[in-house]
C-alpha cells in the first residue's frame, strides 16, 4: 500500500490510500489536511495505516503543527489512530459535536475534545471552518461534516461513498450513481424521514469541491450532487415504507 498526496482546493490536500482487497473492485481511505496557520486533519486513518498517513501529511506540515483534528463520526477509519496524532501533535486538539464529545471522545480521546455546537464555527487562520451535525446520516447518531467556508469544501466523510480506484479530484462527474450503488453493497445508510432534509440543508450550502471519505474529491455543483442524493434517498425511504414491516 502507498498513500498518495494531491492538493483539491487552495491549501486543502488528499491523502488517499487504496486497498484493493478491502471491499469488490477495491476501497480508497482518504483524509484531508487544510494546511491553514492552525492545520485541521479531517479524518485520522485506523491504527495500522497511521505510518503511512503521517508520511504523507509530514509532506505538506511539520506533523508537530497540527493543531486541529475532526472526523464524521466515532468509527475506526474515521478516527482510530486518533492518540497516535496527539502524541505526535502536543498542541492540536480534537474538535467534535457535542454529543460526539459526551457520548464517545471524552473517554476516547487522550486529550480532552473541544465541544462545538452545531453551525459552529472556528477561524483556524486563512480558513473558516463550520461544524454542521447530521445526525443518522449517512449513519452514527453522532455523525456531522465539517465545510470549509473560505475554499467552499464539504468533508463529507461517509456520504457519497463510491467503491474502486479513482483520481484524486473528478469534474462535474456523475458520482450519484456511484454512491447508491455503494450503498446497495454495504446498506449503510439510515433511511429515516429527516435523510432527505439534512442532505439538502448541505447542499445549501452550495459546496464546490466535495471531499468525499471514500473515492475521489468532485469538483463542480456540489449542491447538485447532494440533491440527486437527497431525491434517491427519499424515494428509497418510499418505497421502503410502501410495504407492511416484516415481523
Amino acid at each position: 500500500m502507498q498513500t498518495t498526496v494531491h492538493e483539491i482546493a487552495e491549501d486543502v490536500y488528499r491523502m488517499s490510500t487504496y486497498v484493493d482487497d478491502a471491499v469488490p473492485g477495491g476501497f480508497t481511505f482518504n483524509q484531508f489536511l487544510i494546511a491553514a496557520d492552525e492545520p485541521l486533519l479531517f479524518h485520522t486513518g485506523p491504527r495500522a495505516m497511521f505510518p503511512l498517513i503521517s508520511d504523507a501529511v509530514a509532506k505538506v506540515i511539520a506533523l508537530d503543527r497540527l493543531r486541529w483534528i475532526s472526523f464524521g463520526h466515532v468509527e475506526s477509519d474515521e478516527c482510530g489512530s486518533m492518540n497516535h496524532w496527539l502524541a505526535a501533535a502536543p498542541n492540536a486538539e480534537v474538535v467534535f459535536n457535542g454529543l460526539g464529545c459526551d457520548v464517545s471522545l471524552n473517554d476516547l480521546a487522550d486529550r480532552p475534545p473541544r465541544p462545538m455546537d452545531d453551525d459552529g464555527r472556528l477561524d483556524i487562520g486563512g480558513h473558516t471552518i463550520r461544524l454542521l451535525t447530521t445526525p443518522h446520516v449517512p449513519h452514527g447518531w453522532e455523525a456531522q461534516v465539517v465545510f470549509d467556508e473560505t475554499t467552499r469544501t464539504l468533508f463529507c466523510g461517509d456520504l457519497g461513498t463510491q467503491t474502486g480506484d479513482a483520481p484524486a479530484i473528478v469534474h462535474d462527474t456523475d458520482i450519484v450513481t456511484g454512491a447508491f450503488a455503494a450503498d446497495d453493497m454495504f446498506g449503510a445508510t439510515s433511511l429515516t424521514p429527516a435523510t432527505a432534509p439534512t442532505i439538502r440543508r448541505l447542499a445549501g450550502l452550495a459546496p464546490r469541491t466535495l471531499a468525499l471519505m471514500h473515492g475521489p474529491a468532485f469538483a463542480g455543483d456540489g449542491a447538485a450532487v447532494l440533491d440527486g442524493l437527497a431525491d434517491g434517498y427519499a424515494a428509497r425511504l418510499a418505497r421502503a415504507t410502501d410495504h407492511p414491516a416484516v415481523a
